[in-house]
């Protein structure tokens, strides 16, 4: 027997990360910074180690994971509760400044086994030295909501052969790639101690930031990208390897509201913009270099593909609705949908779990069973299992996203 639908206003997490920007997600969420704190990401979601906030009509906030978990079956609804054991999705706002790191993320099966290993060895979660901070894998979708630039994946062996012929400070790697392919040579630099990795790369860091100064390059070329990185992750002494994977990978530009999709096993790595992420529920990350954390070469090799990619920009596809726009994936744990209503235009929701919205232009009138929220640009709220959700636009355009599961 269902529970009697609901919603919540829901208050998301900000993370502080060093490479967030400082007014994109303050202006969007109305938050003070008097700090001036680099925002760089916000979660909404059930995730153990920044779980959301939900209120229940009353001023009394409840950590969404302990509302989850006081009452499973009635919340997330049956089928998601046996499949998954939890909401299996975590939804985020990025504002990338300055570059990520180069990761790659483990399957699902990888994940259980070493996030076991590490807590037999009795490694806390929050150690530095910890690799792995869950049991979940981190397949991810990220729409982009402004002009967005990313790595990703290897280039396909014709693009990588040429780069590599173009830059005179890789052609050593030719050889290496021509004869036992794209796996051994990334092992090459990775596993290369520091000295070599120094030698190698500072003749084409003082060629190209030169030319980076003076602004002879621009964003398409893979120099400015690996003089930027040079500048941020490279003042004390010791040249970072991760300069050499902007070379080998894709760049790519997504346009606002484009997307795509990165699997378990694709190295990649976010350069600037301001995007959407939803992904599972997990913050299983394996660093490959343009970072100041933790990089764990084995694990990290254990973990890729080293096949080439295409690139695949995903564009949404037309929904139940005409107000409905999905982005298709094949994962099973989460999904997207973006609602675009002008002003007087209603529909009518249903949830068929824990689903969390997000109004990112507009402001809305949220009616569930007695239940009323008005919700304004930058606000989120969630709806739980069961729930039929009315939504009018009270705005000329109300642009609303649903993080959802695939039914």
């Amino acid at each position: 027997m269902q529970t009697k639908a609901n919603i919540f206003r829901l208050t998301g997490l900000v993370q502080h990360y060093n490479w967030g920007g400082h007014r994109f997600l303050p202006v969007l969420l109305r938050k003070e910074n008097p700090s001036d704190q680099p925002f760089a990401e916000y979660w909404m979601g059930a995730h153990k180690n920044a779980p959301s906030l939900i209120e229940n009509g009353t001023g009394i906030f409840q950590p969404l994971d302990q509302f989850i978990a006081r009452e499973e079956k009635e919340v997330l609804g049956e089928t998601v509760q046996k499949r998954f054991g939890r909401l299996p999705y975590l939804f985020k706002i990025l504002d990338v400044k300055d570059m990520l790191s180069i990761q790659v993320h483990p399957s699902k099966e990888t994940a259980l086994i070493e996030f076991a290993a590490e807590n037999e060895e009795g490694i806390p979660l929050d150690a530095p030295q910890r690799t792995y901070k869950d049991d979940n894998h981190k397949p991810e979708l990220m729409v982009a909501l402004s002009e967005f630039w990313l790595l990703h994946g290897f280039k396909p062996f014709d693009k990588l052969e040429m780069i590599l012929q173009t830059v005179p400070e890789l052609q050593f790697l030719l050889p290496i790639l021509k004869k036992d392919g794209m796996e051994r040579m990334y092992k090459v630099v990775m596993e290369m101690k520091q000295e070599e990795v120094n030698k190698r790369l500072q003749p084409l860091a003082d060629r190209i930031l030169a030319l980076y100064i003076s602004q002879h390059l621009s964003k398409p070329d893979e120099d400015f990208w690996a003089a930027r990185a040079y500048r941020t992750f490279c003042l004390h002494g010791n040249i970072d390897r991760g300069l050499f994977s902007i070379y080998f990978f894709n760049l790519v530009k997504l346009e606002p509201g484009e997307a795509i999709f990165q699997d378990a096993g694709i190295l990649h790595a976010y350069l600037e913009g301001q995007n959407l992420e939803i992904m599972a529920n997990s913050d299983n990350v394996l660093r490959g270099g343009l970072t100041n954390k933790k990089v764990d070469v084995p694990e990290l090799l254990k973990n890729v593909r080293f096949d080439p990619v295409e690139p695949q920009v995903i564009l949404p596809q037309s929904g139940k609705s005409s107000f409905e726009k999905i982005f298709k994936t094949t994962a099973a744990d989460f999904e997207l949908s973006q609602f675009e209503l002008g002003p007087g235009n209603t529909i009518s929701l249903y949830s068929h779990t824990v689903e969390i919205f997000l109004v990112m232009e507009g402001m809305a009138q949220i009616r569930s069973g007695g239940d009323i929220l008005i919700v304004n640009k930058g606000e989120s709220f969630m709806a739980t299992y069961g729930a039929t959700v009315q939504v009018e636009s009270r705005t000329d355009r109300l642009l609303l996203y649903r993080a959802g599961v695939p039914q």
